[in-house]
């Protein structure tokens, strides 16, 4: 790890300072870490159609919508090789909140996203992209 200096206006340094609280960072290294790494990341999402990753897509919808929940469910089923698992809540008695676990290529997961975010009666479309690394030997792994 290397050590570097920068300047940071006031403000900036504040918010800073802001998020690092609010978040229990124990140090500005860790949150400014956190921060690039995530610039970074996104930055490489967008450069590289073709990288391979892992995504969620949390959107909130409103079940009563005409024919909304079965054009949802067709989409999903078109794109059964992207999905590796979806949670379903029940909000209320009128919204649904769905989060969906997404493998394939950042283009690929990006198509299926605009394709059910854009619906009407679909609110609050987030997606959030981790571009994977291969391990092609596909070795086992431990959490110990």
């Amino acid at each position: 790890m290397q050590r570097i200096t920068i300047t940071i206006d006031d403000d900036l340094l504040e918010t800073i300072d802001k998020i690092s609280e609010q978040r229990g960072y124990a140090s500005r290294s860790e949150t400014l870490r956190d921060l690039v790494r995530d610039a970074v990341t996104r930055e490489q999402a967008a450069v590289n159609s073709e990288t391979e990753c892992y995504a969620t897509l949390t959107y909130v919808y409103e079940h009563e919508t005409r024919d909304l929940s079965r054009r949802l469910t067709t989409t999903q089923h078109h794109h059964h090789d992207l999905s590796v698992s979806t949670l379903h809540v029940h909000v209320d008695g009128h919204d649904c909140l769905e989060v969906s676990v997404l493998k394939g290529t950042v283009e690929e997961v990006k198509s299926f996203a605009d394709s059910v975010v854009t619906q009407r009666g679909v609110r609050f479309g987030n997606l959030h992209i981790i571009p994977s690394e291969h391990d092609p030997q596909n070795r086992p792994h431990s959490h110990d």
